[in-house]
């Protein structure tokens, strides 16, 4: 018994570029053309580009963008608060005033484009449903 396999049969998808993709992913930009809109809303991925119609829907960020966040955030809080407290001195009411308002507009601004990264960086790597080669085959297999 002989099992012969035909690579000609066999297609290997573009490579697509991570660096790119999380590039515009950071800036709220469809990781394929890089012109359209990824969110529909603040957090909202939107199901597609309106560009360039690839399909966006399938990304799967889950609790990642939070947990980059706060340490994207963090570490430029903190040190912050280390040379603020070393030249000035400032009461702990004005400490705490200042670094919550701070905390939170890092943090408002940044996990957007942080959560755009992800899901560049998932169509990128083909992770989830981005990989069409993939889903074709699967749909052949059911048949």
């Amino acid at each position: 018994m002989t099992l012969t396999i035909d690579s000609s049969s066999l297609s290997t998808p573009e490579k697509r570029s991570w660096q790119q993709a999380l590039l515009r992913g950071f800036t709220c930009s469809c990781p394929s053309c890089g012109k359209g809109r990824m969110f529909s809303r603040y957090l909202k991925v939107a199901d597609s580009c309106t560009v360039c119609g690839e399909e966006l829907h399938h990304h799967r960020a889950d609790d990642a963008p939070p947990y980059f966040t706060m340490f994207i955030v963090g570490h430029i809080v903190i040190p912050l608060v280390l040379v603020v407290e070393k030249l000035w001195a400032p009461a702990l009411p004005v400490h705490f005033v200042l670094w919550t308002a701070v905390t939170l507009a890092l943090t408002f601004a940044l996990m957007p484009a942080v959560k755009g990264a992800i899901v560049g960086l998932q169509w990128a790597l083909r992770m989830h449903g981005f990989d069409y080669a993939a889903q074709a085959e699967h749909g052949r297999e059911g048949e």
